[in-house]
């Protein structure tokens, strides 16, 4: 019987560089590249609950590795899958946090990420 794996996904982290003549923050993106992050199409009851609570379309629930300390709260995530498509998508919602220490040894993830289609 295999093991489960992840895949690496790119998460865009949000850097402020500067502001606008206006007192705004000037952000640009720095591509972080992440390992062993699940992909996982959503339930239906996933699907029925993102739209009543948030009136978006969840597409992708990622899975996030123990141990991980990105803010992955409204971000752009990317990764290209086992056919060479890149998928881009955004976070939205704040991720669904597990203990770690009461979650079995073998299960390297701790974290769930509701995702949207971007772009």
């Amino acid at each position: 019987m295999a093991r489960i794996s992840g895949i690496s996904v790119i998460l865009f982290e949000e850097i402020q560089i500067g502001e606008d003549n206006f007192g705004d923050p000037i952000y640009e993106e720095n591509p972080v590249e992440v390992e062993n992050v699940l992909v996982a199409e959503p339930t239906s009851d996933d699907i029925t609950a993102s739209t009543q609570l948030y009136g978006k379309v969840i597409r992708y629930i990622l899975g996030i590795p123990k141990g991980d300390t990105h803010d992955w709260t409204n971000k752009k995530v990317s990764w290209t899958d086992a056919y060479g498509v890149t998928h881009t998508v955004k976070t939205f919602g704040f991720p669904i946090t597990g203990i770690e220490e009461n979650i079995p040894s073998q299960l390297p993830w701790h974290m769930k990420v509701r995702c949207e289609e971007y772009g």
